[in-house]
């Protein structure tokens, strides 16, 4: 298990900023069943295990202030030697304090009579208005119970506060601990796409450059992916969130992957787009050369104090330039720009947060104004362009092509770093990497 005072100090820093005489609610998750008595692969909550580093399910944390004074605890599964047979070993009540270093611990069996006793004389509780539907049951129950205890002279709730805006925030800044480890994820989620890059093969099935790619993965590492994969071929890459990967893949296709490892909680987040037969044809070269241009125009632009909203900006000023040069849109670039001209083209965002969660959380604007990016900001740029097969208007030779081109970067003091750096990227790069190393 993981040195537990990166966890402790987050618990601490996070109530530090809390309101005194109060409880936080956070919880792992419980399992889902996939079929029949088959469960999915359990994730806890990505909150949850940000402030503890525990991974079963079935388990709340809970965080008191009161009086400027931290109390932890944790409910979570008894040991069970009967069910853990059949699913895997428990941590358990008598081993939870010490090994997660909180104050105590009790079955999650007691949380709603332990969890209202908690609440004595505490007047905000927050959990995640995210999750709010799960809560909204015990919180009524416990609400009820203090209001008639109120009468016996103790403090009763006065509020239920939404605990996002707080943590988010913290999550949205990175440390350097984290930092190392979305460097690994970044590392890993690389190699998976250059095993995809060799793998690829006119005739061969999308799932098993999939497979070949989420190998890599797991050798060096990873346990899961970070999201569901895409491996889109020729017309299937003009969807954006194309995960079926059943297709079989033609010679002269374009393949679009966009798939990450995650590693120690984080989330890698690439997408690479290059030929089946590993030559590019001079229309999807153009294309291809034009997302990569407008990627770097953003990324060089990346540092403290810009506006995340104007990276979305430079991405649509190049796209649509672009489009301009190569006759697929025609006009003034001033005037395609204020009527979305570019939409049909290029239809989502350049940018997202990047963490423990693939679109991390922490809020995009402040005050109702686009928020200048810090250091320790970790973002994806991933600016595309998506001409189907059924896009009539655009001359034939450029159907059927989708390109996205994404990197993971981190911003720093001075500007920013690509944790993803070493992927050929280039139309040149790549033909000449596929030559050389396809199977």
């Amino acid at each position: 298990m993981k040195s537990n005072a990166i966890y402790t100090e987050r618990r601490q820093a996070l109530a530090a900023q809390l309101a005194d005489n109060s409880v936080v609610w956070v919880a792992s998750g419980a399992e889902k069943i996939r079929n029949r008595d088959v469960e999915y692969a359990f994730r806890p909550a990505s909150d949850f295990y940000y402030l503890t580093g525990f991974s079963e399910p079935d388990a709340v944390l809970m965080l008191k202030k009161q009086l400027g004074k931290l109390t932890t605890g944790l409910f979570l599964r008894p040991k069970d030697s009967e069910k853990e047979v059949w699913q895997g070993r428990r941590l358990g009540v008598e081993f939870a304090p010490q090994q997660l270093n909180i104050d105590q611990a009790w079955e999650i069996s007691e949380l709603v009579d332990t969890g209202f006793s908690l609440l004595t004389d505490v007047k905000t509780v927050y959990v995640s208005f995210s999750e709010l539907p799960d809560w909204m049951e015990t919180l009524s129950e416990w609400v009820v119970l203090h209001k008639a205890n109120s009468r016996k002279g103790d403090e009763s709730i006065q509020a239920i506060a939404d605990l996002d805006p707080v943590l988010h925030e913290m999550r949205l800044i990175k440390s350097e601990a984290e930092i190392a480890i979305l460097r690994q994820a970044a590392r890993v989620s690389v190699q998976g796409h250059l095993s995809a890059m060799k793998s690829v093969a006119s005739e061969k099935f999308e799932y098993q450059v999939q497979a070949d790619m989420e190998n890599t993965f797991k050798q060096r590492g990873a346990p899961r992916v970070a999201f569901n994969t895409i491996v889109a071929g020729g017309d299937n890459a003009c969807v954006l969130h194309y995960t079926e990967n059943t297709a079989k893949i033609h010679n002269g296709d374009l393949v679009l992957v966009d798939a990450g490892a995650e590693f120690g909680g984080y989330a890698g987040d690439i997408t690479s787009t290059f030929p089946a037969n590993g030559q590019f044809t001079r229309y999807q070269a153009a294309l291809y050369e034009l997302v990569l241009a407008t990627q770097k125009a953003v990324i060089q632009q990346i540092q403290p104090g810009i506006l995340f909203e104007e990276l979305q900006k430079i991405a649509v000023e190049n796209l649509t330039q672009g489009l301009i040069d190569l006759g697929i849109l025609s006009g003034k670039r001033s005037v395609l720009i204020e009527d979305e001209a570019y939409k049909p083209f290029y239809m989502h965002g350049v940018s997202h947060w990047l963490g423990m969660d693939v679109h991390d959380v922490g809020a995009y604007k402040k005050a109702g104004q686009s928020r200048p990016l810090q250091a320790g900001m970790v973002l994806t740029v991933e600016p595309g362009l998506y001409l189907p097969k059924s896009a009539s208007e655009v001359a034939e030779v450029y159907r059927g092509i989708g390109i996205r081109i994404e990197e993971d970067v981190l911003v720093t003091d001075s500007g920013c770093e690509v944790l993803t750096a070493g992927l050929p990227r280039t139309v040149a790069e790549i033909e000449r990497w596929m030559m050389a190393n396809r199977h």
